[in-house]
Order: structure tokens, then C-alpha cells, then sequence
């Protein structure tokens, strides 16, 4: 059973920065290589893609991600990174990481950013 677990979310002001972690259970990163995402949800709105990061390829970002943000990996921690610089009070939302294993999508539990001076 592959579980997703992110931390690092916060209380940030405008303009900060915050990184995002997401470790992963049950794969094993560096012996299946997996593509892994970063999703959001604002109150009131439908969840959207952030960013993500094929298992083989290049990563790819929404177009209000404008530069701001930098997905990564570490496969010896089997864990994946969202470097989120230069927020604004819109990025304000709960940050899930997603993976598709065998066509099985797993989510985290989702972690909080808040963005407000």
C-alpha cells in the first residue's frame, strides 16, 4: 500500500518562502521510478495541479506558478519537494501530493499554506 505523507505548510507573510515535503511509503523511488504531483485547494474552488514531475521527463508547472515555484525529488529519502518562493495571499490553499501506481492515484493527507501578513 503506497501512502503520501507532506509536511511544511505554515502560517507565511506575503513575499516568503516555504518548501513543501512529501514522503513516500510502500515504493521504493530509486527502483520504480514514479511520477509524483503537487496539487491545491483553496476554499471554494475545485483541486488544481501545481506541478509535477514525471518519472522520466520534464517537470511541468501551472501557468500562475509564474517561475515562483521548483519541484524536486530526493530518491534516497523517497521523498519529493515543492520550493514555493515570492507567495501571494492566492496561493493560499491545502498542497496534496499525488502519485499513480499501476493506475491507482494515491493522495496525501494534504498540508496547509497560508499566506497573509
Amino acid at each position: 500500500q503506497v501512502q503520501l505523507v507532506e509536511s511544511g505548510g505554515g502560517l507565511v507573510q506575503p513575499g516568503g518562502s516555504l518548501r513543501l515535503s512529501c514522503t513516500a511509503s510502500g515504493i521504493i523511488f530509486r527502483i520504480t521510478p514514479t511520477g509524483m504531483a503537487w496539487y491545491r485547494q483553496a476554499p471554494g474552488k475545485e483541486r488544481e495541479l501545481v506541478a509535477t514531475m514525471p518519472a522520466r521527463g520534464p517537470t511541468n508547472y501551472a501557468d500562475f506558478v509564474e517561475g515562483r515555484f521548483t519541484i524536486s525529488r530526493d530518491n534516497a529519502k523517497n521523498t519529493v519537494y515543492l520550493q514555493m518562493n515570492s507567495l501571494k495571499p492566492e496561493d493560499t490553499a491545502v498542497y496534496y501530493c499525488n502519485t499513480k501506481v499501476r493506475s491507482v492515484p494515491y493522495w496525501g493527507q494534504g498540508t496547509q499554506v497560508t499566506v497573509s501578513s
